[in-house]
């Protein structure tokens, strides 16, 4: 049996398409806010030669034009709350399709013995709180706007025909649609994080190199001009602000940590792990997957 994101609850599919939108748009305010921020210095550093009407300067213009869509920027992203209703709308999303799993292949708290007959209440209770306690914070229910996610329900089709089969068919179906499509995904960021990390580090160390350059050529006279050095220093600096509002650096450890104690969790699963002790493996399995772990790994491991 094949058990994909796209046998999940609608509620699912809102929230983790809210979490998508809201990324891209507070990577994209802070990535055209650091962009203005070198345009601006840059802007300012072009000869001042260019005049409209004997005192307007053009290049001085276009300078405080960036800098002022800085200042919109920064304003709009303060109202949009974009970043907050990200990792909000992921966290949700993850919460949702780490309780579906576990109620589709009898993990904790939704285990044989442990939820009995009643899983679905007991499911849709637990999953209720949680939600809960993300709307408390700020999360915002899609619910609420959407009468399609309102009248859809928690539970699939899907979700209720896996949690009808044998062990032998969940544990299959959860080893490789679940555990080893994380652990494929935790490599590819991983992989990805290591690329970013060598491409803007390098970038930093160029432009760092070049600012040297011009500085020394002005400390001995050769160039009488500070703007160069300047215009490649908030390169430099909007770089390195960038790959450190990526996190790249630390998430390598974090995904690398969260690898290999899958990895771990799959050679278990594969081999010791019996019917009695499933429930607890897969409820261990979705707690190293969700991002507060992995939140909680990059902070102690920055």
């Amino acid at each position: 049996m094949v058990f994909r994101n796209s046998d999940l609850p609608v509620l699912f599919h809102h929230t983790d398409a809210a979490a998508i939108a809201r990324q891209r748009e507070a990577v994209a305010a802070t990535r055209h806010q650091l962009l203005l921020l070198v345009l601006g210095a840059a802007f300012a550093a072009l000869p001042s030669s260019l005049r409209l009407g004997g005192s307007f300067q053009l290049m001085g213009f276009f300078s405080a034009l960036a800098y002022a869509g800085v200042l919109a920027l920064s304003y709009r992203s303060s109202r949009r709350r974009a970043k907050s209703h990200w990792q909000l709308n992921r966290s949700a999303a993850e919460f949702i399709k780490s309780m579906c799993w576990r109620y589709a292949v009898h993990g904790t708290p939704f285990g044989t013995t442990e939820a009995g007959t009643d899983a679905d209440t007991l499911f849709t209770a637990r999953l209720e709180e949680g939600l809960q306690e993300l709307a408390k914070v700020g999360w915002e229910d899609p619910r609420g706007a959407d009468a399609s996610a309102a009248a859809a329900d928690l539970i699939t089709t899907p979700m209720r025909r896996l949690r009808a089969k044998a062990f032998s068919v969940r544990k299959e179906t959860y080893v490789r649609d679940r555990l080893i499509e994380q652990r494929n995904w935790y490599h590819r960021r991983t992989e990805m994080s290591r690329r970013a990390t060598a491409f803007w580090s390098a970038s930093i160390g160029l432009l760092t190199l070049f600012a040297l350059f011009f500085a020394t050529l002005r400390t001995f006279s050769v160039a009488g001009s500070a703007h160069v050095a300047g215009v490649l220093s908030a390169a430099a600096a909007a770089c390195l602000a960038w790959s450190e509002i990526r996190r790249h650096q630390p998430l390598i450890a974090a995904h690398s940590l969260v690898e290999e104690d899958l990895a771990a969790l799959h050679t278990a699963m594969e081999t010791t792990v019996t019917d009695a002790q499933w429930p607890s493996a897969v409820y261990e399995t979705e707690r190293i997957v969700s991002p507060q772990h992995t939140d909680w790994l990059v902070r102690h491991r920055s």
